[in-house]
This record gives structure tokens, C-alpha cells and sequence, in this order.
């Protein structure tokens, strides 16, 4: 299901809970919702949605990616990026890395790890400090 995309700042700056089995069915509301925007945006977190769960979709190119309770286990080659959101007005700053690892669940409840970088690498931490309540 589409569902509106949340610009309140004390709802975007809360820490996201852990997701658990019961919050498999966000991998389509984040699906639905990110096509609707594709032609503005090419990731959200579930705060994005309204829902305050460690829950990502990534667009990696070829397929939307749902991540759930991602973590970042390995960074290299930093660099300044300079990034919008469609929460939010303007751009800002970031650090970023070019290569990184993620450590997730899939739709299945499997425990994945998959190297990222460059753009897709860039749009995971982006996610990823959505769910930790830093607006960027």
C-alpha cells in the first residue's frame, strides 16, 4: 500500500525499534510507497512511512532491496556527499564511504551479508542513519 511520507523532524529524529517476523508486511509498503516515488527517490526507511522500525529499501540499480535490521559491519574509502530526502527540503552534507558491508534479514527471515558501493553504498547509509534518527 502507498502510504504518505512523514516531514515531521521529532518523528524522523526518534531511533528506530528492531523489526521482528511480524514486520515483514512493511517490505511492501515500502515497495509500494518508492515506486510510487521512483522518480524522486531511490531509498526509504520505514520512519520515512510512519512506522518506527529498523526497516530499509534500497534501489540497487536492477532490483528495490528490503533490508530488515541492517547493520553496517565493515567501511572503506570516505568521501563528502551531498544529499536531499524526500522528508525534507534543500540538501545537506554527508560523510559517506564508497565500499561497504551489510549484515541483514531478507523477506525470509534469512541473515544476509552482501558488499555495496558507490551509489547503492551511499543510499544504504543514508537509510541507515535514518533508522538511527539522523536527519540528513
Amino acid at each position: 500500500m502507498i502510504k504518505p511520507i512523514c516531514k515531521d523532524i521529532v518523528v524522523l529524529s526518534q531511533p528506530s525499534a528492531e523489526a521482528t517476523k511480524e514486520d515483514i508486511y512493511l517490505a511492501e509498503d515500502l515497495r509500494d510507497t518508492l515506486e510510487y516515488y521512483k522518480k524522486e527517490c531511490v531509498g526509504m526507511a520505514a520512519n520515512m512511512i510512519g512506522v518506527n522500525k529498523r526497516v530499509i529499501i534500497v534501489n540497487i540499480g536492477f532490483v528495490n532491496l528490503v533490508m530488515f535490521n541492517p547493520v553496517m559491519t565493515a567501511k572503506s574509502i570516505p568521501f563528502e556527499a551531498e544529499e536531499s530526502c524526500l522528508s525534507l527540503l534543500g540538501h545537506r552534507k554527508a560523510k559517506r564511504y564508497q565500499q561497504i558491508e551489510i549484515e541483514y534479514f531478507d523477506e525470509k527471515w534469512l541473515k544476509k551479508k552482501l558488499p555495496f558501493s558507490g551509489l547503492p553504498a551511499q543510499i544504504i547509509q543514508h537509510e541507515l542513519d535514518h533508522l538511527e534518527g539522523i536527519v540528513i
